[in-house]
């Protein structure tokens, strides 16, 4: 008879899954389920050489992913309440990187949280991140500023996190496992540091992996990223991914507008305007041009 399960890390073909009883059991995959990732729900099965297998992939809530080489994509995470997106004060941010995840996540359904990590290394960097944080702010984000080192910010981020499935992603070395590390210290975490040389984090999770939180929640800890991109969506997701659009989607002249050419469009109104920065609109125009199915 199976059993139902969480799965909570994976190495190639085999797999810890959490029981119902909160016990890990070490399993592999039949092929069917190649595609299990962190945060499934699934079923295993006993076998009579004594061995534990997944045999199916319950239904997914939604699942984060990511392009890869060959035209193939990279599942990350399945069932997923909020992203976290974390930057550091410490280095150069991507803002770019930062509205590709945004709108992964308004993709999946899920809430987005921004998180800016190392204000004990902000320095001369603060102003400007500020003021380029207070723009996602006014669009209706929530932002919180953390040091994870000393231990600034965390009381109010694990309110956040209570009672849902979180995922922690973003580049490498802006000290996503340092952050789980302080929310929950008695986890084992290989800590890395930023090359002193290059300024670019190295990669310290090297295996997506759900820990359970002690005030409650879960908190996915995935490897950090050189780039990111949400994968080929329809333009109306690329579109929920910028709030600041949703006033004035259906005023443009044309119903299949795109916002980019077209007279008696409505955004591109409100950019003349200043209503909608130049900044997000370029990104909008990228992900359109690269991303649009």
């Amino acid at each position: 008879m199976p059993h139902k399960g969480r799965l909570i890390s994976r190495f190639g073909a085999e797999m810890l899954i959490e029981d119902e009883q909160g016990q890990i059991q070490r399993c592999t995959g039949r092929k069917k389920v190649a595609s299990a990732v962190c945060g499934d729900h699934v079923e295993w099965e006993d076998t009579a050489q004594g061995n534990h297998i997944v045999s199916r992939i319950l239904p997914r809530k939604n699942l984060l992913k990511r392009p890869a080489p060959g035209g193939k994509e990279k599942l990350i995470a399945a069932n997923i309440d909020q992203v976290l997106i974390v930057l550091a004060y410490s280095m150069k941010a991507n803002w770019d990187m930062l509205d590709h995840y945004l709108v992964a996540a308004h993709s999946m359904h899920a809430t987005p949280l921004i998180l800016c990590n190392k204000l004990d290394l902000a320095g001369s960097r603060q102003e400007q991140y500020d003021q380029t944080l207070s723009e996602y702010r006014d669009i209706g984000y929530r932002i919180l500023s953390l040091s994870a080192k000393n231990n600034q910010g965390m009381e109010a981020l694990l309110n956040v996190l209570s009672g849902k499935t979180n995922i922690l992603v973003g580049q490498s070395g802006v000290g996503k496992s340092s952050i789980i590390k302080a929310l929950h210290p008695m986890i084992d975490i290989r800590i890395g540091e930023v090359s002193e040389g290059s300024g670019e984090g190295q990669h310290t999770t090297s295996v997506t992996t759900l820990y359970h939180l002690p005030s409650g929640g879960e908190l996915i800890d995935s490897p950090g990223v050189r780039d990111f991109r949400p994968g080929k969506l329809k333009q109306s997701d690329i579109e929920q991914g910028f709030p600041e659009f949703l006033p004035y989607l259906g005023s443009c002249r044309f119903h299949n507008c795109s916002h980019s050419n077209e007279p008696g469009c409505a955004i591109k109104e409100k950019l003349a305007t200043g209503e909608i920065l130049q900044r997000r609109y370029n990104s909008y125009l990228r992900l359109l041009n690269e991303c649009a199915d």
